[in-house]
């Protein structure tokens, strides 16, 4: 969803912070990492993630020595692999680290190291030293002071933690096939399980929206709400929105034009959705009201929040492969499908709202492998066709990629669907 109650979970009222200025390491084809937006042409690596490219830096600190009865007490776990996808030019790895002190006294960590595995002897892909950390942890890493971030990288016993990774690869560079992490403590460095770096499994869906002037808001992305949506349903922590994507549309540099309390003056507002495959509805809903849209007058949810209406009107596709892809907060009656209908990619499900906890209107989409709300793991797919702008007008046509946050982009005409 573009913002969930802050009565379900304090993170999302938070953006998570840029990493900035990351140390790379060396390795005999050795790889440099930067989380400043990087511009190649008017198309920069998204906030807060890394960008991987050839050039070499040093490591964050010597091997420690080899101890003498058991390694680090520190579970160093990735609980989903990333699922490795194309977006203008580079590849884009997404993914958690969850951490956790197991050994009997507080642990202070001082960085994290992304190591290839693959071939040979281990090289580093990028490196977070610990000034870096606390923006890699959210939402302790979120306007904090000095003192505060240094506390921030303390784990005390049995006190867990998680660690956003966003890696952008250039596209000379070739994404490695495994993956390990290195988190060195002031105790030392524990050593993290071999990972893989998945290439297949994408899907290539049509838009789920049509025509010009969209902006993929809290797209894939370090800096994105959806990013550190981890939720707790069904006794599993998981990250439904982890490449989910706000469509928000955006004329002569603005998303409406009149009164910003009625949501017709929104340029989003009504548009028709779309199926992005073939596939079968699992769930649909339509009774629910528009909220009027945040100003600075404030902003209040039309109705009390719940599970069942956090997402507003929405239509959740199966569209085959176990995934699964949901169109929330949908304008009040304008739903045209219900759970059991066969749709045809290109068919008309809906228009664009501004109901549950949505703040203007705009189109949610995201794909997990769940159907059911906030329970199942983001995945990332593939748009078959799209035109990337550029800030001085430039339009690039790119084929078969996903859209990272904040890229403008047009779609084809309805028409041509």
């Amino acid at each position: 969803m573009s913002c969930i109650s802050r009565t379900l979970l304090l993170v999302f009222a938070f953006l998570a912070p840029a990493v900035a200025g990351a140390q790379v390491a060396p390795a005999s084809t050795s790889l440099r990492m930067t989380a400043e937006p990087v511009e190649e042409g008017d198309v920069h690596v998204p906030e807060g993630c890394a960008r991987v490219q050839g050039s070499a830096a040093p490591l964050l600190t010597k091997e420690p020595a080899t101890p003498s009865f058991l390694p680090v007490q520190l579970e160093v776990r990735t609980p989903v692999e990333p699922v490795v996808f194309p977006s203008a030019g580079r590849s884009y790895a997404i993914y958690e680290l969850h951490l956790r002190n197991l050994s009997g006294e507080a642990l202070e960590l001082q960085g994290i190291e992304v190591v290839d595995v693959d071939p040979g002897a281990p090289r580093p892909v990028a490196t977070f030293g610990a000034g870096r950390l606390p923006a890699l942890f959210f939402p302790r890493g979120h306007g904090m002071s000095e003192d505060e971030a240094d506390a921030s990288r303390r784990l005390e016993n049995g006190q867990g933690t998680v660690a956003y990774l966003c890696l952008a690869f250039d596209s000379s560079v070739v994404v490695p096939a495994r993956l390990r992490h290195r988190v060195v403590l002031q105790e030392g460095a524990a050593m993290g399980p071999a990972i893989a770096t998945h290439h297949d499994g994408l899907r290539t869906f049509g838009p789920p929206v049509a025509g010009p002037d969209w902006l993929a808001a809290g797209g894939p992305g370090n800096a994105s709400h959806h990013r550190v949506g981890l939720l707790v349903i069904g006794g599993h922590a998981r990250i439904s929105r982890r490449h989910a994507i706000d469509w928000r549309q955006i004329r002569d540099g603005a998303n409406y034009a009149g009164d910003a309390l009625d949501v017709r003056a929104y340029h989003a507002y009504g548009e028709v959705v779309y199926a992005v495959a073939d596939g079968t509805v699992t769930s649909a809903s339509a009774g629910f009201p528009d909220n009027i849209p945040r100003t600075s007058k404030g902003f209040e949810t039309a109705l009390p929040l719940t599970m069942e209406n956090v997402a507003g009107n929405t239509v959740t596709l199966d569209v085959g492969d176990r995934q699964f892809a949901l169109y929330a907060h949908l304008a009040p009656g304008s739903v045209l499908v219900k759970a059991g209908d066969r749709v045809r990619r290109g068919q008309a499900l809906g228009r664009i709202g501004n109901s549950g906890d949505s703040r203007e209107p705009h189109l949610h989409f995201e794909v997990s492998d769940s159907p059911h709300l906030l329970a199942g793991e983001g995945m990332p797919y593939l748009i078959d066709r799209y035109e990337l702008r550029s800030a001085d007008g430039r339009v690039e046509v790119r084929n078969n990629e996903l859209p990272v946050q904040e890229m403008r982009v047009d779609f084809r005409t309805a028409d041509a669907l």
